[in-house]
C-alpha cells in the first residue's frame, strides 16, 4: 500500500480509503483514478481475508442448495447468482446437501466459521412451508424458489400459475378446441397451479377441458409417450397437447411421430420449463413456457444485498413471470388452417417476450 501511495502521490490513508471503497469520503475523482491505477500497474490488490477479519464481516454469500449443482435443470439459478453477484463486487460459496439436515448443519457452519454474510436458500424444486434452519437465524437470508410461513424472510418463486395460462391462451389463439394437459401426478404446488390456471384460462374463452383429455403420470419422457399414445389413440384425439414440462413433450413427440403426425400440421404441443438441450433441441423447436431459473437467482442475490445494506428494509415474497417462448410446435388447427399452408410452422422460430 506504501509503494501504491508513493507512485500516486498520495498518503497511504487515502490509498485505503479509495481501494477499500470507504464511503463519506471527499477524494476527488482524478486522485480516486491515479491511486487505482498506481495499484493496477503494481499489481496490488486489497487483502479480503484481512478486512473481513477488521471489519467482522466478508463480500461472500453462502448458496445453501439440496440439489441445484447436480442437476441440469435449474443451473440458470447458479448462473443468475454469480453474475448478479460479480456484478455488484460479491463472491458467492456454493454447497450441495442433497436431503441430509446433518451434511446441510456442517457446510452451513463451515461456511459461517469463514465469514460468509448472508445466505441464499435455493430449492430445487418449487415447494410450500419450507424451514429455514435455525443456524441461519440471524443471518441475511432469502428463499430461492421456496415459500416459508416465516414473514421475516424474503422468498421468490415462479409463477407457475401465469405461466399455465400464458399456454392455453397460445392454443386457443391458434384456434384449437380439442386441447388435453398431460400433468405431473406429484402433489406440488407446480402441478396444481400450471392445472388450474390452464383449465381457468381455457373455461374463459369457453373451451372445457374433457377429462379423457386429462393425463397424470411420472415426469419424464417415457411417462410423455405413455400418456401421448393413450390421448392419441382416442377415437376423437386431441389437436393440441400442453405438457407439465418439456420432458413430457418429448415423449408425447415420440408418440406422435409412431402415428407419422406432423408436428405441428397434425398436433400441437407446448412444454414446460424451457429445458436447455430438449426444447431446442427437438424437431421442429419446441414452444414451451420458461422457468425464470437465472431471474430467480439474480433476484435473491440483489435482494440478499439490499437487505445488508438497509436491515429495515421489508422482506419481500415474490413471482416472477414464466414467459412463453415461440418455436415451432404450436400451428392452427389443422380444420382451421389457410388451405395454402402459409402458417405451416416448419421453420422453427424463437419470441421471446
Amino acid at each position: 500500500m506504501a509503494d501504491v501511495a508513493a507512485r500516486a502521490g498520495v498518503s497511504v490513508s487515502t490509498v485505503s480509503l479509495v481501494l477499500n471503497d470507504v464511503p463519506g469520503k471527499r477524494i476527488l475523482p482524478e486522485t480516486r483514478e491515479r491511486v487505482r491505477e498506481a495499484a493496477d500497474e503494481l499489481g496490488y490488490v486489497v487483502n479480503g481475508l484481512a478486512r473481513s477479519l477488521r471489519l467482522q464481516q466478508s463480500p461472500v454469500i453462502g448458496f445453501i442448495s439440496d440439489e441445484v449443482l447436480t442437476t441440469p435443470f435449474a443451473v440458470g439459478m447458479v448462473l443468475g447468482a454469480l453474475e448478479a453477484a460479480s456484478r455488484l463486487g460479491w463472491t458467492v460459496m456454493m454447497t450441495n446437501t442433497g436431503v441430509s439436515r446433518a451434511a446441510e448443519a456442517a457446510e452451513i457452519r463451515a461456511m459461517v466459521e469463514r465469514q460468509v454474510t448472508a445466505f441464499l436458500y435455493v430449492r430445487m424444486y418449487h415447494h410450500q412451508d419450507i424451514v429455514i434452519p435455525d443456524s441461519l437465524a440471524g443471518y441475511p437470508t432469502v428463499l430461492v424458489d421456496g415459500s416459508c410461513a416465516d414473514p421475516r424472510i424474503a422468498s421468490v418463486v415462479p409463477d407457475d400459475a401465469g405461466g399455465g395460462a400464458a399456454a392455453a391462451r397460445e392454443l386457443i389463439e391458434h384456434g384449437h378446441t380439442r386441447i388435453a394437459f398431460v400433468n405431473n401426478a406429484d402433489d406440488i404446488p407446480a402441478a396444481h397451479e400450471r392445472a388450474a390456471s390452464f383449465e381457468s384460462a381455457l373455461r374463459r374463452a369457453g373451451v372445457e377441458l374433457d377429462p379423457q383429455y386429462l393425463v397424470t403420470g411420472r415426469s419424464d419422457a417415457l411417462a410423455g409417450l405413455d400418456a401421448g399414445r393413450r390421448l392419441l389413440d382416442l377415437p376423437e384425439p386431441p389437436s393440441a397437447i400442453f405438457c407439465f414440462n418439456d420432458r413430457l413433450a418429448m415423449g408425447v413427440y415420440q408418440a406422435a411421430h409412431e402415428r407419422r403426425l406432423n408436428i405441428p400440421e397434425d398436433l400441437s404441443i407446448i412444454g414446460f420449463d424451457d429445458q436447455p438441450g430438449v426444447a431446442d433441441s427437438l424437431i421442429p423447436g419446441l414452444t414451451t413456457v420458461a422457468l425464470p431459473h437465472y431471474d430467480m437467482g439474480a433476484w435473491g442475490v440483489q435482494t440478499l444485498i439490499s437487505q445488508i445494506q438497509d436491515p429495515d428494509l421489508a422482506p419481500v415474497q415474490a413471482r416472477l413471470p414464466c414467459l412463453l417462448v415461440r418455436r415451432g410446435s404450436v400451428a392452427a388447427e389443422r380444420d382451421t388452417r389457410d388451405r395454402s399452408g402459409s402458417g405451416s410452422g416448419s421453420v422453427a422460430r424463437i419470441d421471446r417476450r
